[in-house]
């Protein structure tokens, strides 16, 4: 049924939180899973001296994020699941819903910090966000305080 899952992850362990559902769901369906960061600008926006400051921090940055990720895709294939990662730079919301149409995700998993009210409006809400552009199936796990 889900051929291809598309997990995005912030790398906290509120967002990790969605990774037992991935796992369950790429077990029962023999799924392919994406693991996505989305490195948005405002992430890469730094106070820098040069240019070469600038491009070393993007660098080493981008080499954090992908360990991570590639942390987490062993842990999968040591279980079987077939997966892969990405790390992409833009809005997140566009950026999640473009790797989702470009990679054919049948399913994104997602986490979300259940934030409601005024707090959702300040700190806006990823999930609420791609869920209300996407034209696939979503499936969003509410995490608590991890």
């Amino acid at each position: 049924m889900y051929q291809t899952l598309l997990v995005p992850l912030d790398g906290s362990p509120r967002a990790e939180g969605i990774l037992p559902h991935v796992e369950n769901l790429a077990i029962q369906f023999k799924s392919k899973v994406i693991f996505l960061q989305v490195w948005t600008l405002h992430d890469a926006i730094i106070q820098v001296d040069s240019t070469d400051d600038y491009i070393l921090d993007y660098n080493q940055k981008k080499e954090m994020i992908s360990k991570y990720l590639a942390g987490i895709k062993e842990g999968f294939q040591k279980k079987g699941i077939e997966s892969t990662c990405f790390v992409e730079m833009g809005d997140a919301v566009e950026t999640i819903i473009a790797v989702a149409q470009r990679e054919n995700a049948d399913l994104i998993a997602i986490a979300s910090h259940g934030r409601s009210g005024l707090s959702r409006v300040f700190y806006g809400s990823v999930a609420a966000g791609i869920m209300q552009k996407i034209d696939r199936p979503m499936i969003i796990i509410r995490t608590r305080n991890i």
